[in-house]
């Protein structure tokens, strides 16, 4: 299906005539746009600003990924027995607030290495709180048939962010520097709170709780362990996780440091991988019905790994021309980005589908807290192992491992034949 057919068909859709829906989504829209420059702005504060080594990168990774370890778990429970509408306005009011330290702290000489810590913290604890609430509520939104086309959505305009998104903030980085550029997502969050209070479908009121917490806690785990999918999803995940959160450590290094990429120049190459994430957006629904989700998840991961490997291989002056150098760099990032979405979508899609609605709140959470408790470890590691090899060394520790859980995942496991 063309871009075009796409947008056609979207005026005739059920789920679009829903206003809650439409608002739920053009906040998604917002924050995702925000998070674009978030993600090219705060570890540019880090690797320009305050000349972090790699070691003190793969901190700042695993500082965003530390909360999934801590409060994944708790959050599922606080699903359950909370609203989520509630949940997903206080968590990202804190994250906003969070960001907006950063461009204060600049401004007033305070600003550290771990000052950016203790900010990528909170916007773990955003992720884990907010995000978690985010997928339950879709489900509630759109009810689990509706899913996948919900999904398909949410992908195609995270695609467009992730077309535009990195060159503005490139643009923004370079123009203003990076701690003012982060005051744009600030007020991207501030906007999507106030569309997100006006959504107006009553969530059912929480079951009171039977049972302690820390029980409750437990039988999200028995449950995820015991269903035989949700555990094969939970390991391949969590291996994935390991490997993309080292390679989240040192990319900002390699592309600054070791390509010698201006920031602006790195925002544009990585708009390249706004059109991967629209490419998958688009493949999603025929793969899936070709393969199945378990198929496409594979798939996905095949693409993604072919991306770890080639990003370390990429020379400097390739062909003698930094500008064949960034365009490698883009192309690259196409696939990367290609692949976790096609990874990540039905993989999200086929874990809410096969969980009962009175374990979705600690499906949920237990599976992100299974699935990226993994993550500090990739991240923390892959940043020991640049300050010991060099940032294009520890790329390639990375993306040995893509390979090896590749092969793992189609030789040894049935992931590729679980269908819906």
């Amino acid at each position: 299906m063309s871009p075009l057919a796409f947008f056609r068909q979207l005026r005739h859709d059920r789920q679009l005539r829903d206003h809650d829906f439409r608002r739920f989504w053009f906040s998604s829209i917002l924050t995702n746009f925000g998070a674009q420059i978030t993600m090219l702005a705060l570890p540019i504060c880090a690797a320009l600003l305050l000349h972090a080594t790699p070691a003190q990168m793969g901190t700042l990774a695993a500082a965003g990924s530390l909360p999934f370890l801590l409060f994944g778990l708790p959050t599922g429970v606080l699903l359950e027995r909370s609203r989520r509408l509630p949940v997903m306005l206080a968590s990202d009011a804190m994250v906003a607030l969070s960001l907006a330290s950063v461009p204060l702290a600049w401004w007033m000489g305070w600003l550290s290495i771990h000052w950016v810590y203790a900010v990528q913290f909170m916007l773990g604890v955003g992720y884990v709180v907010g995000g978690g609430a985010e997928q339950v509520f879709l489900t509630f939104l759109v009810g689990r048939e509706g899913l996948i086309d919900a999904q398909a959505k949410f992908g195609a305009t995270e695609s467009a962010s992730r077309l535009l998104g990195p060159g503005i903030a490139g643009l923004l980085v370079q123009a203003l520097g990076a701690p003012l550029a982060i005051l744009c997502n600030v007020a991207a969050f501030a906007v999507s709170l106030r569309n997100l209070r006006r959504i107006r479908k009553p969530e059912p009121a929480p079951q009171p709780p039977q049972s302690h917490a820390l029980r409750d806690m437990l039988d999200g785990l028995v449950f995820v362990w015991r269903h035989p999918t949700l555990r094969l999803l939970a390991w391949v995940a969590g291996c994935w996780h390991l490997l993309f959160y080292g390679y989240s450590a040192l990319y900002v290094l390699f592309a600054t440091r070791v390509l010698g990429m201006a920031p602006g120049v790195m925002g544009t190459a990585q708009m390249l991988g706004g059109v991967g994430v629209f490419v998958a957006s688009m493949l999603l629904k025929p793969l899936t019905t070709r393969f199945g989700s378990g198929g496409t998840t594979v798939i996905g991961l095949c693409a993604s790994a072919l991306g770890f490997v080639l990003m370390p291989a990429i020379p400097r002056d390739l062909f003698g021309s930094p500008a064949a150098s960034a365009a490698a760099y883009a192309i690259v990032v196409f696939w990367l980005d290609c692949g976790a979405l096609l990874f990540f979508l039905p993989y999200l899609a086929l874990r809410q589908r096969v969980t009962p609605d009175a374990f979705l709140g600690r499906m949920t959470s237990t599976m992100r807290f299974l699935t990226v408790a993994t993550a500090p470890l990739g991240a923390a590691g892959a940043g020991m192992l640049g300050e010991r090899f060099g940032v294009r060394g520890g790329l390639s520790f990375v993306a040995a491992g893509a390979l090896l859980l590749t092969l793992g995942t189609l030789l040894f496991t049935r992931l590729r034949h679980v269908r819906d």
